[in-house]
Order: C-alpha cells, then structure tokens, then sequence
C-alpha cells in the first residue's frame, strides 16, 4: 500500500499578507492597557508591519512556550515596563536566556533607576509614554535593522558550520595550523605530511570553506570557534602568517 502523502494547509490570501508583513518586521507589543494594543497595532499595521499584541507578560512567554508556524523575518519586542504578575524588566531578564530579539521598553512613569537597569540587561532603547507615532516608528525600524542583521549572522555561521563539518580530519588540523600562522614547511613538519599534500589540503580547506584570502580563513576559523589545543586563539598567536600555498 502505497505511503499516505502528508496533508498540506491551503495558503490563504490573509496568509500571504501576513507574510508580506512579516518580511518587513514583526512586532510583539505587550502592555496591559487595551487602548495602547489597538493604537499601536493599527499604526504599525499602517507602516506595514505585523503586528501581534499581548496584555501580560505571562501571555508572550506561554506563546514562546508553545511555537507556532510563522513566516521568517525580522523580530522585536516593545514592552511596557509596569506590567501586573511580571513586570517589562523581569520579562526582560526571562527573555535573555531564551531568544536574542532586541527589545524596547516604554514607561510613564519610570525614573533613572529602571532606565538604566534596562539599558544594562539589554535593552535597545527606553520610550516615554506618551510616545509620539514618529519616535515610536524610528526604534522600531531600529529595533528590526538590529534583528534583521543578527538573523544574517546567524545564517552565516549555519552555513560556515556546514561547510567546516565538510572537512576532514587532516584539513582541519591543516586549516587549524595555517589559521594559528604556520608556515607550509612547519605544517608539514608538524603533521609528518608532505609539503605536496599540505599544499593540496590548504587549497581544499579554502575552497570548502568558500574563503580566498588567509585573512578570510582565519576570520573562518574564529567563527567555528574550532578548539585549540593549549586553549591558544587563533588571534593570540604573533608567529608571521605566510599567505604562499
């Protein structure tokens, strides 16, 4: 009996919409003031961003508890600081260990002790209520720019750690060795190995890792953060890179 194919949800019109939002920036706006939701979320509906509204603290991290399907893109929070149960600053520190989405917090009534609480724990910026539409639209375009190039960074050490995984075990002590500013011949002395083969090796190690320069590959090999033996940075050494294959 042939394999049942597995049931697929029809893309709706809101559904492409919702992306189309979502690729520009998502929202999460919390606050237990129903008239700030609506305001808000009918201004940054406006602008073209998608907007999701939560009126407790508690209520954003039960969804966070609970994934569901969304559209790729950039992400932040604007959270009110005076929440009922758990509070924009708790939320603040409860969120740390669980996501990197930059984070913007409103008051009206906070001083310079909880201001600068939130700017140490992490927070991008500290909006005044009332907040003017242009002020609230400048950090949150900010606020998203910051996401949008975390998300890009992240996808460069995916796609760096899938191509280091693509390595051997010969390139990547060859790759280790080179990074830490070995030269071919002390490579080859080290590893027992031909200067042929050490040549041949580097050059894979370079095209694997889709890098040009010695520079690029060192810069690679930080990011993978490949360990090392005597726990020696590739940045710590002072021996003379040699960029000759």
């Amino acid at each position: 009996m042939p394999p049942v194919p597995p049931v697929r949800r029809t893309v709706t019109t809101e559904d492409l919409r919702w992306g189309e939002r979502c690729s520009r920036g998502l929202v999460l706006v919390v606050d237990d003031d129903c008239e700030i939701l609506a305001a808000f979320r009918a201004l940054l509906e406006l602008e073209g961003y998608a907007c999701e509204t939560y009126s407790s603290a508690l209520a954003l991290l039960k969804t966070l508890d609970h994934p569901s399907p969304c559209f790729p893109g950039p992400c932040c929070i604007l959270c009110d600081v005076m929440l009922p149960e758990l509070n924009g600053l708790e939320l603040q520190r409860a969120l740390a260990a669980l996501t990197d989405t930059p984070m913007l917090l409103m008051s009206g009534v906070s001083g310079a002790a909880e201001v600068a609480s939130a700017f140490r724990a992490g927070a991008l910026d500290f909006l005044i209520k009332p907040i003017d539409a242009e002020v609230l639209l400048d950090a949150v375009a900010r606020a998203l720019a910051v996401s949008s190039d975390r998300q890009r960074q992240q996808a460069r050490k995916g796609e760096l750690a899938r191509r280091f995984a693509s390595l051997t075990r010969r390139e990547r002590e060859v790759a280790r060795l080179v990074a830490l500013g070995q030269r071919n011949q002390a490579v080859c002395d080290g590893l027992g190995i031909s200067l042929r083969t050490v040549k041949r090796h580097r050059h894979q190690v370079m095209e694997k890792l889709a890098v040009s320069t010695l520079a690029d590959l060192v810069r690679a090999m930080d990011e993978v953060d490949e360990p090392q033996s005597g726990n020696c940075s590739h940045k710590d050494t002072k021996t003379q890179r040699n960029t000759d294959y």
